[in-house]
């Protein structure tokens, strides 16, 4: 029997490109949720005539609250699991598939997208930070994340339930990948292409790099 997933996607003044992405997510059969961080341009009222449940935050609260509201919101209803994607366009629907079919074939506890195998046209400075970041990652999980920064991912519903969470910034996804590998989850990876255009990195690649390093050497301390 098929898995029942369910498409997680938070957004911040993304009115050019959401529509385009939940159609096309639609037109694949998956639900889907948006959460609206306090966008000013009505990125809320595109997703949902596009097919997508909205849940709004009034006020921007970061990508990590965001997140926290959609894993509460999806695992109270009778998911088996969900995929966390970029609002912008970057990530390739078609990779859905390969998501899916590992899921369904494996039953991995989370699949991280990797990028590093086709990095083509990645900023450099992005491509350093996410070996350097994926690196200390997988040292503290102990097991191989070959790309730990990476959004698109498939998140099983039962671990969302079985860890706790306290991010409300980018370092969320860190948070989740160490979290999960102390309560013994098994993270598995799935080649990914990312779609580069005109959209711009919302993460700081000092700023946000620095916080990261401070959480994750904290985490090597907690049991």
């Amino acid at each position: 029997m098929n898995s029942r997933i369910c498409i997680l996607i938070p957004a911040h003044n993304e009115a050019r490109t959401i529509a385009d992405v939940v159609k096309n997510v639609r037109a694949k059969g998956l639900d889907v949720l948006v959460i609206d961080d306090g966008s000013s341009d009505h990125s809320d009222q595109l997703a949902k005539e596009a097919g997508a449940m909205v849940l709004v935050n009034f006020k921007n609260q970061g990508k990590g609250f965001s997140l926290q509201r959609g894993f509460d919101y999806i695992i109270s209803r009778d998911y088996d699991a969900l995929i966390t994607m970029d609002a912008d366009g970057q990530h390739a629907i078609e990779d859905l598939d390969s998501f899916v079919a590992l899921f369904n074939a494996q039953k991995p506890d989370i699949i991280c997208g990797n990028r590093m195998k086709d990095h083509a046209g990645m900023p450099w400075i992005r491509f350093f930070t996410n070996k350097i970041m994926s690196a200390l990652i997988s040292l503290v999980s102990r097991q191989k994340i070959y790309d730990s920064q990476c959004g698109y991912r498939l998140i099983r519903a039962d671990v969302l339930r079985n860890v706790t969470l306290s991010s409300s910034a980018f370092e969320i996804e860190s948070e989740v990948l160490i979290k999960a590998s102390k309560k013994k989850y098994r993270i598995a990876s799935v080649p990914v292409k990312t779609i580069y255009g005109a959209e711009v990195s919302k993460i700081n690649p000092f700023f946000d790099t620095a916080r990261f390093i401070i959480y994750i050497v904290r985490e090597m301390f907690v049991p």
